[in-house]
């Protein structure tokens, strides 16, 4: 009965939060609503809330515009790098996304890849079971710095796209995300790398040792400068290349063959990039892209400081918080849109450690238990975090794959949501069961306890953890919520291993066959156990074989079999657990045009120009 009182007791909970001092006014000052007059006043806010945005959803042919125009916006920490390698915070990719580009791109709203840095063929024989894809370079692509022409530049060729794949991406010592997306399993069980080839100074091709099933999602990459980065690891190895552009480096000298180059960095106040000239990417009417000349992201540490930065006018562009919603839209006089880009596709989700290597061995005992993560599932109310935390404006994710996914199915959902009574049965079948103190307890006497950390900067991720430990505290499990700086909450995640659970984000899977170092077990970022050697359980060992049976897989039926039960295992295993689908807004200033934004492909900014 316990369980059941504080199910009810945590809808009203639910409701009434979000409401708050709003709700009691509209209903006469009353302790407290009903539940029927919580969700409506709820649904009523949610509503108008969403009449005072503007859908401008990506697609379309963008207008031509003109070049002009400073940008401004912030990141909340100084850059830790400016190297691509060691770039694995928020902020430093932010600032250095800017100087790289990737092969070929991918158009979301067509769902077909596209030429970028190179135009692509592919051959393949399903008789022979191989495969070949030709990449050819563009001819007017340079690593340049800033101010410096393209005759002074460096031209790129084949050699850095081979150097990369083979000395960086291929050197297991560095641990780069492409590492794992080079092998193939063959269908004896072995695995044979995918093979580059030099073909000219402009082309090169990838050699498959079978066929797969989407061949330019496993070749697409980014690359930096050979001339640079070959020298640097000859001379000091990898620890060479690790250190190289690091925050100390004098900017302008470092190279670009993307929309800009860095500028100035003055730590702690901004970070400028100035458009580069020689980018090869052009609009309808032949002017080189980006339009906008210069790029500003001010050190802002604080949000609520970034926020007021937007009201002032101070920033032109801002990604509210659901608390700040409301206040931007009810605005009388504004110089800015606030557009919705729909739901998101990706979600944020909480993992629990499932590494032997620096884990409590009492606390490693329950984690690795199938019941134990279904019963924290079974315990993570996403219906109240969607209300409380993101103001009714999400939806709980119930899903593996995103909604865009090709082998996306409505119907293959999550069977464990939030269900306390359900939770304590899974609990008392793996010997955990509540004390006449109400505390939870394993059959050795040890209280269920454990802590959860997330980056210090994530205001709602707190919130998240909050609500989690307090429907865990509800049954007698005690969490306890550590928030700790970004690059701590990376390097335990990915060199000492030292954690219980964690809440993070990951991109969106658009493709099947994503995130080949997260899902399968030899890969860098399977974050629950990472680099094994060989499965550490069956059911990892089968999602090894359904990823790369799909991988290989082209009749459409026999593939949509394949993950259809590659889903129904993540869901049911519950490695990750994902939280909800946010809706995503962007405010931005008027002064610019050609704005559109949606989750599917996100902010263009390449396109956006100053009105005249």
């Amino acid at each position: 009965m316990r369980v059941q009182f504080n199910a009810v007791r945590l809808v009203r909970l639910v409701a009434v939060a979000v409401i708050g001092a709003v709700a009691l006014a509209a209903c006469g000052g009353r302790d407290e609503l009903t539940e029927a007059e919580a969700l409506t006043l709820r649904a009523e806010r949610r509503d108008e809330i969403l009449q005072g945005t503007v859908e401008r959803f990506g697609g379309n042919d963008f207008a031509p515009g003109v070049v002009g125009g400073t940008w401004t916006a912030s990141i909340n920490n100084d850059p830790r790098t400016f190297n691509t390698l060691t770039a694995r915070d928020g902020d430093s990719a932010t600032v250095i996304n800017g100087l790289f580009d990737y092969l070929a791109d991918y158009d979301p709203y067509r769902r077909q890849w596209k030429p970028n840095l190179a135009s692509f063929e592919i051959d393949a024989d399903e008789a022979r079971d191989d495969m070949r894809v030709v990449f050819t370079l563009r001819d007017d692509i340079y690593w340049t710095t800033p101010g410096q022409s393209r005759q002074d530049g460096v031209k790129v060729t084949s050699d850095d796209v081979i150097y990369w794949y083979n000395e960086i991406n291929g050197d297991p010592e560095l641990q780069q995300p492409g590492y794992a997306q080079q092998f193939i399993e063959l269908p004896d069980g072995t695995r044979e790398r995918i093979q580059i080839e030099r073909i000219d100074e402009r082309r090169f091709a990838f050699v498959y040792p079978r066929v797969v099933a989407e061949p330019i999602l496993s070749s697409n990459m980014v690359f930096g400068p050979r001339h640079i980065y070959q020298p640097a690891k000859e001379e000091g190895g990898v620890e060479g290349v690790l250190n190289l552009f690091s925050v100390d480096t004098d900017v302008r000298t470092i190279p670009s063959l993307g929309q800009y180059h860095i500028v100035e960095y003055n730590p702690g106040v901004r970070v400028v990039l100035n458009r580069n000239p020689h980018y090869w990417k052009t609009d309808s009417e032949g002017t080189s892209l980006p339009y906008i000349e210069r790029l500003i992201y001010r050190v802002v540490p604080d949000r609520n400081t970034e926020y007021l930065m937007f009201r002032d006018g101070t920033k032109d562009s801002y990604s509210p918080r659901p608390e700040d919603l409301e206040e931007l839209i009810s605005a009388r006089e504004r110089d800015y849109t606030v557009y919705n880009g729909g739901e998101s596709l990706g979600s944020s989700f909480i993992t629990f450690n499932q590494n032997p290597q620096n884990m409590n061995p009492v606390v490693y005992s329950w984690f690795i238990q199938t019941e134990f993560r279904q019963a924290m599932s079974s315990l993570l109310n996403r219906e109240r975090i969607a209300a409380q935390v993101y103001r009714g404006l999400a939806k709980p994710a119930e899903h593996f794959f995103a909604t865009v996914n090709p082998m996306f199915d409505p119907d293959i959902r999550l069977e464990y949501t939030f269900n306390p009574e359900r939770a304590v049965e899974l609990l008392e079948s793996i010997g955990i069961t509540q004390a006449a103190d109400g505390l939870m307890y394993d059959a050795d006497g040890n209280h269920i306890e454990f802590t959860m950390n997330v980056g210090v900067e994530n205001e709602i991720w707190v919130d998240i953890l909050n609500i989690f430990a307090d429907e865990l505290g509800e049954v007698g499990i005690t969490a306890r919520i550590r928030p700790i700086d970004f690059q701590n909450l990376v390097e335990r995640l990915t060199s000492t291993y030292d954690w219980e659970v964690i809440g993070v984000a990951l991109g969106t899977n658009y493709w099947p066959s994503s995130g080949s170092n997260v899902w399968q077990s030899s890969g860098n970022f399977h974050l629950w156990h990472p680099l094994q050697e060989s499965p550490a359980t069956e059911w990892e060992a089968r999602i090894d074989y359904l990823y790369n049976e799909g991988r290989f897989t082209i009749d459409p039926e026999r593939r949509k079999e394949i993950y259809d039960e590659y889903q129904r295992i993540l869901l049911s295993e519950l490695p990750v657990m994902y939280i909800v689908h946010p809706l995503a807004f962007l405010a931005v200033r008027d002064r610019w045009d050609n704005v559109y934004y949606d989750t599917l492909g996100g902010f263009q900014s390449e396109y956006v120009f100053l009105k005249q």
